[in-house]
């Protein structure tokens, strides 16, 4: 299922990112700001639980996330931003990176890096500014959804509608939480409006 954000702080933020007169480092700091904002959705299935800490008055138990239960991973490189802020807010959590290259002539996807730690019983939390075609995500769950995890859930900052629907076929049990789904894709596979190459804009990588 999908659930998108669609409040006006994060229509504002999403609205700067479209901006082309916005700098890398803007641009940075708003993908971040709206993981977190996306984190806060999506957590809100997970159980706090019983946690002993030492305060000003003595030891207390206090509910919170078991830290340890999150693994963050990314395809990298667009989603580096996410996952930075997500490790900054759950330092006790992992994080895990692929990278997948799709062949331009076959539309076969190669993986050519996998690190990602062991998956079992963690929830698994795919992090991607961009879903266009769905592929990325797609090659994603291929690849970690056999590997154990008790829960696979997914980030995005927008969408296509076509994305989402070929996602949804595929995995009807993903959860996807995004902060915006856009209008369409075009025949060059680009979403409209969109906001251009994420990962280019996060890191001024000439086109």
């Amino acid at each position: 299922m999908t659930y998108e954000l669609n409040s006006p702080l994060s229509t504002h933020l999403i609205n700067t990112l479209r901006d082309n007169q916005t700098d890398a480092l803007r641009f940075r700091q708003n993908i971040k700001t709206l993981s977190l904002l996306l984190a806060d959705k999506a957590l809100q299935k997970d159980a706090l639980k019983k946690t002993p800490l030492f305060t000003w008055q003595g030891k207390y138990n206090f509910e919170m996330f078991d830290e340890s239960n999150l693994l963050f991973v990314t395809v990298m490189r667009a989603g580096l931003p996410m996952i930075e802020a997500l490790m900054d807010l759950f330092p006790d959590a992992q994080a895990g990176f692929l990278a997948i290259k799709r062949d331009e002539t076959t539309h076969k996807s190669k993986l050519y890096y996998d690190r990602v730690p062991d998956c079992q019983g963690k929830h698994l939390i795919l992090v991607d500014p961009m879903v266009a075609t769905g592929g990325s995500l797609i090659d994603a769950m291929e690849l970690l959804k056999d590997r154990g995890p008790s829960k696979i859930t997914s980030l995005n900052i927008i969408g296509s509608p076509e994305g989402l629907d070929r996602i949804e076929k595929e995995y009807p049990d993903l959860d996807i939480y995004i902060a915006q789904v856009d209008e369409r894709l075009n025949d060059d596979k680009y979403i409209i409006p969109g906001l251009g190459d994420a990962g280019d804009r996060q890191y001024n990588t000439p086109e």
